[in-house]
């Protein structure tokens, strides 16, 4: 199997797509003549011309609402936002439009696209630029948000989302484009809604999503070395949430850790602690921990941005609650 880079892998997806079917297109800021911000679109002008890798103004509202005129009249549009970021000046045309149109049109127009881009924090970008946007999307009927952590199922779920006849945020993070994972040859998809076990444990139970997967993998690994054996899961979806798949591990480990980037308010993290609780409460052992960023806008200093994301240490604590205290 290859070893490749997870922007290749995004790319790899969206090309297989427009090869496969004349409708998708790509289109956001600098995607066209520039190759994407983040060197995801590599070559796609090249191949598939003007019309189908279409650079935009600046001007989010403009082409998100276009993109959904466009996928309401049969089209599967791509829609890149340099960052999720920026998806607040589109905001309204993704909520308001993408989610609502086929429950307001009693099911005669559907919005097949995707909107996708990094989010979360991505190094000493400060406030505005630093935000983790997923649990606010998944609060919106109508939509299905994807946060892939490595390329194997950032590929998968890309061409699964841009089939799919629903809208989709697809979420990556800056600080992973480089990361490279092993992606097999041929087509393959990943089915939307469905967790990963990443690690079969018997000891307790780590939840994350996206890049926080990183944060937990290290955690994983210093557990291992003091003897405890974590059980990992990968929502790889945060809408809808496999709810499933996390129960049954937590009726086997009796204890549950979960990370997210997130701000704690509202997080994903509190709805799969409410899940849980409702649905497995006499199975848990310990009070359920989550680790979300600190409660405050990200700072500039890279001590300060440490300090506020979650990290091992900070997982490493909360699994410690849930063991021994």
């Amino acid at each position: 199997m290859r070893n490749i880079q997870f922007r290749q892998a995004l790319g790899e997806a969206m090309s297989e797509e427009m090869r496969r079917d004349e409708n998708v297109f790509l289109m956001g800021e600098e995607v066209a003549a520039y190759n994407g911000a983040y060197k995801v679109s590599q070559g796609m002008l090249d191949e598939f011309g003007p019309a189908r890798v279409i650079d935009t103004p600046i001007s989010e509202l403009g082409f998100a609402g276009l993109g959904i005129g466009a996928a309401m009249n049969g089209l599967r549009p791509i829609i890149e936002f340099m960052t999720f970021n920026f998806s607040l000046v589109a905001i309204d045309q993704v909520v308001n439009s993408a989610a609502k149109m086929m429950s307001m049109s009693g099911g005669q127009f559907p919005v097949p696209m995707v909107f996708r881009g990094p989010t979360g924090n991505a190094g000493m970008l400060s406030s505005q630029h630093s935000q983790s946007f997923e649990n606010w999307y998944a609060n919106c009927p109508g939509l299905k948000v994807v946060i892939p952590s490595n390329p194997y199922d950032a590929k998968g779920l890309l061409k699964a989302s841009i089939r799919d006849n629903d809208p989709v945020i697809f979420m990556e993070s800056e600080l992973m484009y480089g990361d490279k994972g092993e992606v097999p040859e041929g087509e393959y998809l990943l089915p939307i809604g469905k967790a990963t076990v990443a690690r079969e444990g018997k000891d307790v139970t780590l939840v994350s999503f996206g890049k926080m997967m990183k944060v937990a993998w290290e955690a994983v690994q210093v557990m291992q070395q003091q003897g405890v054996e974590v059980e990992l899961i990968d929502m790889r979806t945060v809408r809808p949430l496999d709810m499933t798949t996390v129960i049954h591990s937590v009726q086997k480990t009796n204890r549950l850790v979960i990370v997210e980037e997130a701000w704690p308010l509202g997080s994903i993290a509190s709805e799969i602690a409410y899940q849980v609780q409702k649905n497995a409460f006499d199975y848990l052992d310990a009070p359920i921990q989550k680790v979300n960023s600190e409660d405050v806008p990200l700072p500039y200093a890279p001590t300060l941005i440490q300090e506020v994301l979650p990290n091992a240490a900070k997982t490493l604590y909360a699994l410690d609650v849930v063991l021994y205290r």
